[in-house]
Parts: C-alpha cells; sequence; structure tokens
C-alpha cells in the first residue's frame, strides 16, 4: 500500500471520526467521513491531511479553540494506547495539528494553540505546523520553543529541535536567523534519546549548509563541555558534517582529525569493464600508498551530466583507516550503476574519482550505453 493510502486512509477516516465523537457526541461521523473519502484515492498525502482538517471544521461545534478542545479530549489517554510504537507517531493524527495551524492561528488563540501542538506532537509529529506559528509570531513561539526543549517528554523536547531546523524538508522556511535556536540545541545536544539528538544532528546539518563556522564552533564549545556520551556526541558530529565531508571541506576533516590534504598517493583506477548497461555493476580497484602515517576517510565520486547539462555528482563512502609510512592499501569496490525511484542511469559519459579526506584524485571515465 502507497504511504499516502495507508497513512490516511478511509479507515482511519473513521477511527478519526469515531474518537471525536466519543468527546463530542453531538459531531456527524457519518457526514464527516462522506466529505473525506469522496475522492480520497485521487489526493496526495498533504491533500488528504488538509481535507481531513477542513472537514473537521465543518462538522465542530463552535468556535476554533473550541474545537480544538474537543480534539485534545479525543485523542487515546497515552500515544501508546493510540497504537503508536515509534517517535514519529501516527499519521491520523497529523490533521489535528494542521486543524491548529489552519485555524488557531491568530493573537487571541495563541498561547492555547502552541500548548495543543505540545501534546498533538506526541501522537503525530507537529513540526510542520509549528513552523506557521514561529513564521507570523516568532517571539512568542520561541519562548513556547523553549519551554518544550525542558520538557519530560521526548517526543516534545524533539519538537523544539525540529520545528526550528533551517532547512526542515518539505515544510516552509522561517527567516529567523540560523542561530536563533542554539540555546535550543545548547539544551538538547546531550539528551538521553537517540530521536532528539537525532533531530539536534540534522538541525546542525541544516546550518552548516550557511555557516559551518558556526557549526564547528559550536560542537567545539559541545565537546569541552564533555556533557554528551562521548558515542552519542559523535553520531551528532558525523551526521551534522556529512554532507560537507561529501563536498570535501578541508574544515570539516580537520575538525575530524583527518588531515585536509593527505600524505599518499593513488595508482590509476583498474576499471573491470569502461562499458556498462543500467543495472551493471562498475567493479574498480586502486592502490593507495602513504609516505607518511595519516588518519584516512575514502569516499568515491561519480559524476554524469544531466539533461539540461549540469553537472551531478553523487559522493559514497568506501572505508576510514589510519595507515603508517610505507603502507600500501588495496581499495576495491563493485558499485551497482542502477536507476531508482529518484534518480536515472541515462547514456552517456561518466567519471569516477576517488576522494582521500578532502583530497580528490585525478577522474577516470566510463560509459553508459543502451541497454
Amino acid at each position: 500500500m502507497a504511504e499516502k493510502e495507508h497513512a490516511i486512509s478511509p479507515a482511519r477516516i473513521i477511527r478519526i471520526g469515531d474518537e471525536v465523537k466519543a468527546a463530542c457526541p453531538r459531531f456527524d461521523v457519518r457526514a464527516f467521513t462522506h466529505e473525506v473519502v469522496a475522492d480520497l484515492s485521487q489526493l496526495e498525502l498533504k491533500a488528504r491531511i488538509t481535507r481531513t482538517s477542513e472537514a473537521l471544521r465543518s462538522h465542530l461545534p463552535g468556535t476554533a479553540a473550541e474545537a480544538v478542545d474537543i480534539l485534545l479530549r479525543s485523542l487515546p489517554p497515552t500515544p501508546e494506547a493510540a497504537g503508536i510504537t515509534n517517535g514519529s507517531g501516527l499519521h491520523i493524527y497529523s490533521p489535528h495539528s494542521d486543524f491548529v495551524a489552519r485555524y488557531c492561528r491568530n493573537s487571541e488563540d495563541l498561547e492555547h494553540a502552541l500548548t495543543a501542538l505540545a501534546r498533538f506532537t506526541q501522537y503525530f509529529t507537529a513540526e510542520d505546523a509549528v513552523r506557521y506559528f514561529l513564521r507570523d509570531f516568532p517571539d512568542e513561539t520561541l519562548k513556547a520553543i523553549d519551554r518544550w526543549a525542558r520538557d519530560s517528554d521526548f517526543r516534545v523536547r524533539r519538537l523544539a529541535s525540529e520545528s526550528t531546523r533551517p532547512r526542515l524538508p518539505g515544510s516552509i522556511r522561517v527567516t529567523v536567523g540560523v542561530d536563533v535556536a542554539l540555546p535550543v540545541l545548547d539544551q538538547l545536544y546531550a539528551d538521553s534519546s537517540r530521536y532528539v539528538t537525532t533531530s539536534v544532528a540534522n538541525h546542525m546539518h541544516d546550518i552548516a549548509f550557511d555557516d559551518l563556522d558556526l557549526v564547528l564552533s559550536t560542537l567545539t564549545r559541545w565537546k569541552l563541555a564533555s556533557r554528551a556520551d562521548e558515542k552519542e556526541f559523535d553520531f551528532i558530529v558525523r551526521q551534522a558534517l556529512r554532507t560537507r565531508l561529501k563536498a570535501g571541506d578541508a574544515a570539516a576533516y580537520e575538525f575530524l582529525g583527518f588531515p585536509a590534504d593527505p600524505p599518499v598517493q593513488l595508482s590509476p583506477v583498474r576499471l573491470e569493464h569502461t562499458e556498462l548497461r543500467d543495472g551493471d555493476t562498475l567493479a574498480f580497484a586502486v592502490d593507495l600508498s602513504a609516505s607518511a602515517s595519516a588518519r584516512l576517510r575514502v569516499s568515491y565520486v561519480i559524476s554524469s551530466t544531466t539533461q539540461t547539462g549540469k553537472l551531478r555528482q553523487k559522493v559514497y563512502f568506501l572505508k576510514e583507516a589510519v595507515t603508517e609510512t610505507g603502507q600500501l592499501l588495496r581499495l576495491a569496490k563493485d558499485h551497482v550503476v542502477r536507476s531508482t525511484a529518484t534518480s536515472t542511469i541515462r547514456p552517456g559519459t561518466y567519471t569516477l574519482e576517488l576522494q582521500v579526506n578532502s583530497r580528490r584524485f585525478a577522474p577516470t571515465e566510463f560509459h553508459v550505453v543502451e541497454g
């Protein structure tokens, strides 16, 4: 079953209606369900959420704030009672947060709305809804977010980091500065929940696109504070710098203890085949020789040209090693060249480059031909 069909399905719409009716006997489950599911199969996921939220507004009595109270009462007593077994929750509750952002984003209902979002996020993560408040009421929303960072529920703490990410996927951009949420991250980077620290790492990863120096200085400060478990802190650092490492950013490598210009040489790359078809394996090998001891992180880069003439590069991790003076290291990989849902392998000239720390070596060509 496709994600959208499973996430907001007719069966789940009926469940929403039944839960709401238990909190509000006047609620017409049949009319609500009919309004939502009429052409549900034709709608993408976000449109399904919107449709459900709009139908809730049509059929819930009272003001929008009063309707939010009904939705809060309709929730099962705990996330576990709702059948939630993961951190992000069940999409069945995504319309609830959407309802708050859509109908209670005003100064009169603001405090009530933000409190409701902190509750709803325990059933389905509410960062997308929060961002509309962050855009329209930045000061008030940031005060609430600061409180969330100290909440006893890990899902609410995670909301504090996730909702303020500069580049949150699939959501609106907010204009607050990339450093605005650093006090929140200062609170959360040593959190006991991996669900929270993953958000912190992704938040730092977002900042690194615009201000790597800020990320490195913040990571240095956290490291010196020694609050975080060493293994968890290493996880945050690697995740935060992952795109910068792929790009060969010298400062990111130096921060992790890899020399930006390592004392190594590579032999010419040996390709088993230079002509491939979609689905074939690109098998390659290369010899690395070290003239001094060094800590190395080796990647390989496959480049091609898109239909519009733009350069497209994909970077893949290969190996980490510590070499001694005079050591010879053989590197090899069988890489399947295959089209995916997000990337099409087209006939043409491709190049393979080896990257050792931030240093890239001479490219080797291969060709993809019609299958």
